[in-house]
């Protein structure tokens, strides 16, 4: 399922993560896995992860952030 990271978009429905992925091909690999409740909002700004629950709460996850992959230059 995509999962907007925009920080606006709340989440349409409880689920449990342990990793996620961005378009641009940046990952997280969650140390525990994290559970996203319904209207919980995710944000991602390339290194760090936040996510702000119903009640305005916000918390960073812990794990491992990287690159899977770039984009190269179309030849």
């Amino acid at each position: 399922m995509l999962l907007i990271a925009d920080g606006v978009t709340p989440v349409p429905r409880m689920m449990l993560v342990d990793d996620l992925e961005t378009d641009s091909g940046g990952f997280c690999e969650l140390d525990s896995p994290l559970f996203l409740a319904i209207g919980d909002r995710i944000s991602f700004d390339g290194r760090s992860l936040s996510v702000t629950r119903a009640n305005g709460e916000t918390f960073s996850p812990s794990g491992e952030w990287g690159i899977r992959c770039r984009r190269g230059p179309r030849i």
